[in-house]
This record gives C-alpha cells, structure tokens and sequence, in this order.
C-alpha cells in the first residue's frame, strides 16, 4: 500500500504516471493532500470517480486521527497516537498567549535511555516514517492553529535522520505546508555527524539538550555523552556559526542538588563562550520511577541570573500540563505498560 503523505510533489507526479496519469494529476493529489488535508481518497473530488477507485485499490493517505486526549487546566493537550500493535506516540498541544506549539515525535521509544525521560524507560521500538510524523500534525484536531513545530516529542529525531529531513522539507516547501523554517525546531541531545547533516540540510532552528556542562556528570544522566561528548557539540555548533534569524538553543533541566549549583551555570557560560546561543531553563516534571526532583524556583532564578550576567538571552520555561502527565513519554508509558 503506498501512503500518500509524507510524498513529495515530485514523488506523486511520478506516482500519477504509472497510473497512466499526466503531471497535473499528480501536483492535484500533492494539493489535495497537503492544502486540503484531504483525510480519504475519495475525498478529492477534482480527480475521476475511476481514477480514485484506481488509486483506492492500491494507495492510503495516511491520515490517522488520535486515539486519546487529555486536557489540562492551562490549555495544553496531550494526543495519543497508534504506531503498531499495542504501541502509541505522543504529541502536545502547547497554548502560550499568541502562540500555539505542536510537540512532535519522531520514534516509538527511545535508545537514548536519558535517565530523567519517561520516554527512554520504553527503549527503542521502532523508528516513524515521514508520513506518521506528519500526520500529527495534519490530524491535530487544531492544525489551523497551530503557529510553531517542535521535534521534542518521543524519540531522539537524529536517529531516524531520514524520516525528519523529509517531513521539514514538506512542512516548509511550497507545495506542502509552506511554514517558514523559523516556526521549525528540532532538538536533539547531539548526534555526529547526524547534526552537522541536520545543519547543513535545512534552514530549521536547533535546540541542544545540554543538562550539565559536566562530561562525567552529563553522562551519568545521558549516555549519549559517552559517545558524542557536549564539548565535541559545542566545537561543531562553532564552526557551523548559526546566527541570525536561525536560532541555536541549549535546554536545560535543573534538577535539585544535582546539576543547579552556581558552579555549573558558570561552567555552563565557560562551555558556551563565544557561542551565539540562547539558554532555556526547564523546571523538571517529575517522571515516576526517576530519582530526580526539581530545583526550586529560587535556585533556577539564581542560575538565570548567573547566565544573563555572562551576556545569554536565558528564559525559564513555563511549566505546562502537569495534571495530565505532560513529560515526554509518561502517557504512553501508562498505555504500554496497561496502567491507561
């Protein structure tokens, strides 16, 4: 069965070809797909009742509506996605005055194993293609209002490369969603040369997931240091010198008594020196299962103003959808393990 989403124009027109269809035919299905977010085949009422039942026969258009919601009381949404037999993806709705976010993911699970992530306690079950990374945001039940697209979902979007550049390139190109690259971002917790790829292939913002500007501590909390040490990161980031309307971000989490002291926003501000950057302070969800705790208020304040001294754009993020499980991974966790 060929899944329609997630093909490029070029890709459909070759498709409407070995229907014995001319070029136009394939740029209306590339339109009905993409500017009509057409659900079904027969929805595309231009093409010939034939020709739809030709293509019925042997094409889907991936299109898959979320099979649960949860609502916060601030406004964020959490939707459960199916991937496979008893596994589910989660994507967030983030509301924030003008803005609206769309958190997506880009596996099912995680290899990463992050120590503080619901997600990575799932593992790696399989990677997302293209269309079902797309779809979470053409079956957002408030697609119209989305402003912005993150890839900070489940799953470590550098390790299924492929998948994603092909779904920024459909979100960006004319004939697909047409999103300026400024609303992208992909976060990543440092890949190479996955990330110098990334750089080089898009026009996307980039956000780092940092943590602890300390190797041997970072890599207690993320194995991915052990592999792709931040400094290796940061001397690639220099090099490739993203400024200007493309922006470079550094997240992190501050856990209580472990990676929050004054010695780690200097050694932090030490690590990204020179460096055209903005620092996002995450206060922690608590995932069940995880020793960590979040800092208090106090002790992210101090750390902010320590790092907006050393001359960083630094923000603390605003914590959303508590009371529906909003950390990455937890709603999915419940289904897996049948808790939801």
């Amino acid at each position: 069965m060929i899944t329609l989403l997630g093909q490029t124009q070029a890709e459909l027109v070759a498709l409407a070809a070995t229907l014995g269809q001319p070029a136009f035919r394939g740029r209306q299905i590339c339109e009905w797909i993409y500017k009509h977010h057409a659900e079904t085949i027969d929805a595309m009422s231009s093409l010939s009742k034939s020709l739809r039942e030709q293509m019925a026969a042997d094409c889907t258009t991936g299109r898959s509506a979320p099979v649960e919601c949860a609502e916060s009381a601030d406004g964020t949404k959490k939707y459960l996605f199916p991937a496979g037999e008893g596994k589910f993806i989660e994507t967030a709705l983030i509301p924030d005055e003008e803005r609206a976010t769309l958190c997506i993911s880009t596996q099912v699970g995680c290899a990463r194993a992050c120590a503080f992530c619901a997600t990575g306690q799932q593992g790696l079950q399989g990677n997302l293609s293209a269309a079902e990374i797309l779809n979470q945001y053409a079956s957002c039940p408030e697609r119209d209002q989305i402003t912005n697209v993150v890839y900070m979902g489940m799953g470590e979007p550098l390790d299924n490369l492929e998948a994603v550049l092909r779904s920024v390139e459909i979100f960006t190109a004319d004939y697909g969603y047409a999103k300026s690259p400024t609303r992208l971002t992909v976060s990543t917790v440092g890949i190479l040369p996955a990330l110098e790829t990334l750089i080089k292939s898009c026009s996307c913002h980039v956000a780092i997931s940092m943590h602890s500007p300390f190797g041997e501590e970072r890599a207690a909390m993320m194995p991915v240091e052990k592999q792709h040490p931040i400094k290796e990161v940061v001397e690639v980031l220099r090099r490739a010198a993203i400024r200007g309307q493309r922006r470079l971000t550094f997240e992190y989490a501050l856990f209580d008594s472990v990676n929050d002291s004054p010695a780690h926003a200097k050694a932090v501000a030490r690590l990204l020196k020179y460096l055209d950057c903005r620092i996002n302070l995450i206060p922690f969800n608590a995932v069940p299962g995880s020793s960590f705790v979040p800092s208090s208020r106090e002790k992210v304040e101090i750390f902010q103003n320590i790092l907006k001294d050393a001359g960083f754009v630094t923000t603390i993020r605003k914590s959303k959808g508590q009371d529906i499980a909003a950390a990455c991974g937890m709603l999915s966790t419940a289904r897996l393990k049948g808790l939801g």
